[in-house]
C-alpha cells in the first residue's frame, strides 16, 4: 500500500496541522506520511501488549501508552506514533506539545506487510538516535516473529530474533518475561 506523500514542510507547520488532523501522519525530516489503517490481528497484538504491561507495571515507576502519544528524537526532525511507548520515570514533553514526548525507555511497533519495510529501515535508525531508548521491539502480526534490538551499555546495539510461540520475550527495560503465547493471544494467522 502507497503512503501518501506531500511537499517539504517545517516541524512547526507539521505539528500545527496535526493538531485538526482526521488521521495522524508521521514526519520524516520535512516529509509527512500518512498511517495506515490497522488489522484485526494488529490490534489484537496491541491490546494484548498494553493489557499485559499495564498489569506488570502496577505500582512501577514505568507506564506503558498507546499510539496516541508521539515520539520524537531530539537529533532529527522526525515524529512517529509508536503502537506501544514504555516510559520509566516522569514523561519529559517536548516544549509546547502536550502529546509528545522524548524520553521512551522502550518502544514496540507491530508489523504488517504495508509497514515492515518502514519499521525495520528509518523509523529503526531514527528511534535508536533517542538517547532514553533501551529497547526497540518489533513483533509481527502475519506471522510468529519478534526481533528485540538492545542498546548495550558501550552504545553497540544486540539484536535477537524469536520465533517460536512457546517462548518468552524478555523486556529487560523492565525486567519482565512476556510470553510470545500470551503476545499472540486470539491472533488468527492465514
Amino acid at each position: 500500500m502507497a503512503f501518501p506523500a506531500f511537499d517539504y514542510i517545517s516541524p512547526s507547520e507539521y505539528l500545527a496541522r496535526e493538531i485538526n488532523a482526521a488521521t495522524k501522519h508521521e514526519y520524516f525530516d520535512g516529509k509527512v506520511v500518512a498511517m495506515a489503517g490497522a488489522t484485526e490481528n494488529h490490534n489484537r497484538i496491541v491490546a494484548n501488549l498494553i493489557g499485559e504491561l499495564h498489569n506488570f507495571l502496577k505500582g512501577n515507576d514505568c507506564d506503558v501508552f498507546p499510539s496516541d502519544l508521539r515520539v520524537t528524537t531530539p537529533l532529527f526532525s522526525s515524529y512517529m506514533y509508536p503502537d506501544v511507548s514504555i516510559v520509566c520515570g516522569s514523561l519529559k514533553k517536548l516544549e509546547d506539545q502536550f502529546d509528545t514526548i522524548t524520553n521512551p525507555s522502550a518502544i514496540i511497533e507491530v508489523m504488517s506487510p504495508s509497514t515492515k519495510e518502514r519499521d525495520l529501515g528509518f523509523k529503526l535508525w531514527y528511534y535508536l538516535q533517542i538517547p532514553s531508548l533501551k529497547e526497540y521491539i518489533l513483533i509481527d502480526a502475519v506471522s510468529v516473529s519478534v526481533k528485540k534490538i538492545t542498546k548495550l551499555p558501550d552504545g553497540s546495539f544486540r539484536a535477537v530474533d524469536i520465533n517460536e510461540l512457546e517462548s518468552v520475550l524478555g523486556i529487560e527495560t523492565i525486567q519482565m518475561a512476556l510470553p510470545l503465547s500470551d503476545i499472540y493471544r486470539k491472533v488468527a494467522f492465514e
